[in-house]
């Protein structure tokens, strides 16, 4: 019987015949740590007197509370910074972007293991890693001692098919896959992507599709390496890491999923599931006090081309706020240098550096009682955004930045 892409994966790095229900020791390739969980990882690692790092890449990112608003945060980024000095792990700074952005770029490749204490660690899937969120004291000794342990998952596989319809995107088809399936929908399974859209889809598209696999409760979210793999990584300057990693043609799948975009619509997930999925036709209307673009979800060039190509010579709604945080230093850069934070600007956005930014609540972007907000992150969990009273909405960068000139949910298809 052939294999899946996780199978294929954690054979290689376990050194057994990996197999779905299988448990393994394996190999860690990236270890990755932000400033929300990373300082428990640290505290564990001093109480068991195992301060060190032994997997291949270990990287703390200050992402989540950047700069910091806070004492306690601030202190909490200090000892991070004085652990990587001594045991030699690398320090992803203050502006230098989201974690799971970051990885992507600079830290993992085809074929690795990737653990991280952050629930969309799943996002470099998209690259052929299996890549997963783990707890705090579990990442921290996958960091310490270069392996950890973890069941071998059944996989669906998720074929996409047919022409993406005009301001339909990769956001949309994991919407409407979890508005499908529910958010429970795949626990602990691998989400495998294919299909003849996803073989056209950029590497932008593909890494939503990961980042969000989490949302349905998968463990990673996979995608063959190919081309287009390779090119990207060549983008950063790492052509090197390339590795063609595919699915045996008779592999076993528990379940087989087909979507067919040529019908889809854009959607929206209400307030406060992300399976409270509707099409756009069914939301039109929502008044929206705050419009966010970015994160790790949509928080690329090719979100933010998107984004300034319906804001372009308009302004946003003067009831909304429309708020930009590109995904890393290097997305803010190319943004810089096409002249797309101009746009923005011109529009009456308000830009951020590089960081999570209101997506999780800690600072700037907090919602007022009783607002909505329509963001292009992959949660909006009662609280989310730092007020339990407010409502998040989910969407795509076109329908958000469509939303933001209207200052209600609008179909960007009609902009």
């Amino acid at each position: 019987m052939g294999k899946t892409l996780a199978e294929k994966i954690l054979t290689e790095k376990s050194g057994q015949d990996a197999k779905a229900g299988d448990i393994v020791i394996t190999k860690v390739d990236v270890a990755a740590l932000q400033d929300g969980t990373g300082p428990l990882a640290v505290k564990q690692l001093q109480k068991m007197g195992m301060e060190k790092v032994s997997s291949n890449k270990a990287i703390l990112f200050i992402d989540h509370a950047a700069p910091s608003p806070r004492k306690e945060l601030s202190n909490d980024h200090k000892l991070l910074r004085e652990f990587a000095k001594k045991t030699g792990a690398t320090l992803s700074e203050v502006g230098d972007g989201v974690i799971h952005q970051r990885l992507v770029e600079s830290f993992a490749k085809p074929g690795d293991v990737v653990i991280g204490a952050d629930s969309h660690s799943c996002t470099p899937g998209a690259l052929c890693a299996f890549s997963t969120g783990m707890g705090s004291t579990d990442v921290a000794i996958g960091m310490a001692l270069g392996k950890t342990w973890m069941r071998v998952p059944d996989t669906f596989k998720v074929n996409v098919t047919g022409e993406f319809p005009k301001f339909v995107c990769s956001k949309d088809v994991l919407l409407y896959l979890i508005g499908m399936i529910g958010a429970d929908g795949a626990t602990y399974k691998s989400l495998e992507f294919g299909g003849e859209s996803i073989k056209k889809m950029s590497m932008s598209s593909r890494f939503v599709l990961s980042n969000m696999a989490v949302e349905a409760g998968a463990k990673t979210g996979l995608i063959e390496s190919d081309e287009i793999t390779r090119q990207f990584l060549e983008e950063q300057g790492r052509g090197n890491d390339f590795k063609e990693i595919r699915a045996d043609v008779d592999a076993a799948y528990e379940k087989v999923i087909g979507i067919d975009v040529a019908a889809l619509e854009p959607q929206v997930a209400f307030p406060h599931t992300v399976d409270n999925t509707k099409p756009v036709s069914e939301a039109k209307g929502v008044k929206i006090d705050q419009i966010y673009i970015g994160t790790c979800t949509n928080g690329r060039i090719e979100d933010l081309e998107i984004a300034a190509k319906i804001l372009e010579g308009k302004n946003r709604h003067p009831d909304t706020r429309l708020i930009i945080c590109p995904a890393s230093r290097k997305v803010y850069l190319e943004a810089l240098k096409k002249g797309l934070l101009e746009i923005f600007v011109k529009a009456g956005a308000s830009i951020m550096g590089p960081g999570c930014g209101p997506c999780v609540g800690v600072h700037e972007g907090i919602l007022g009682d009783g607002e909505n907000c329509l963001s292009t992150q992959n949660r909006n969990f009662k609280g989310r955004m730092g007020n339990p009273e407010g409502f998040i909405y989910l969407s795509s960068p076109a329908t958000a930045a469509a939303s933001a000139i209207k200052g209600e949910i609008t179909d960007p298809r009609e902009m």
